[in-house]
């Protein structure tokens, strides 16, 4: 999963919630003071992350029945911004096959990349991505539910960011190679090939950053083990 020019943040769990309730732990207010710069005139995505978007994706997965974690990103809609040819990112798959002419670069908050995360999500969401993969990049509220799709889903051998961040997850005998819970484990699970173990990187230290100046416009503590420095990557 491609994170280049997103910071995604887990900050807030919230299980059962009615459509009421998100919009009242997460006002507008506090959206525009968390996201203050998406809108900047030399943004991509100026004028495309909406509060109304977000209220209507997260009010569409709580009536699913589904708990979820906040997901927020900044200034692109698509991998790379509106410049450059990011490639197809096809692979070979029966279950999930590539369209024919369509490219499955990152999109959107958490810039969910390739056709075998296209597929599920598409399906979670009652949208067909395989076939429509722009759908992630022009309607803001597809975009902002394919975030709070891969939040909540775990994909063997990872778990989900949301089972990490509520303390659901306990770490089996292959995680005993650096990964404990804590935010140190969600950077794993989104960029883990390229970040983890490998000691500190100033770019794991900016998302570290970032998850605190959040978590403290919301009141939440910042939990242990916020960097995976040590941890194997779970793919490896």
């Amino acid at each position: 999963m491609r994170n280049l020019a997103l910071i995604s943040l887990s900050l807030l769990s919230i299980l059962g919630a009615s459509a009421q309730d998100i919009s009242s732990l997460i006002s507008k207010d506090v959206f525009e003071n968390m996201l203050k710069h998406r809108n900047d005139a030399a943004c991509q995505g100026n004028g495309f992350y909406t509060y109304e978007a977000f209220i209507a994706a997260a009010n569409a997965w709580v009536a699913n029945g589904s708990g979820w974690t906040i997901c927020l990103g900044y200034c692109f809609v698509t991998e790379g911004g509106s410049s450059g040819n990011p490639g197809d990112y096809c692979e070979a798959n029966q279950q999930y096959p590539c369209a024919a002419g369509k490219k499955y670069f990152g999109r959107g908050p958490i810039q969910i990349s390739y056709n075998y995360n296209y597929g599920p999500a598409g399906a979670a969401i009652g949208s067909d991505l395989l076939a429509n993969p722009d759908l992630v990049a022009t309607d803001a509220t597809i975009s902002f539910k394919t975030a709070l799709w891969f939040w909540m889903t775990p994909q063997s051998p990872k778990p989900s960011s949301h089972d990490v961040i509520t303390g659901r997850w306990t770490p089996s005998e292959a995680d005993s190679a650096g990964r404990v819970p804590g935010y140190g484990v969600i950077t794993n699970i989104i960029n883990g090939g390229i970040e983890c173990g490998k000691g500190s990187t100033t770019q794991q230290e900016d998302r570290i950053g970032f998850y605190k100046h959040y978590s403290d416009i919301l009141g939440v503590g910042y939990g242990d083990n916020l960097d995976c420095n040590n941890q194997r990557p779970f793919n490896a």
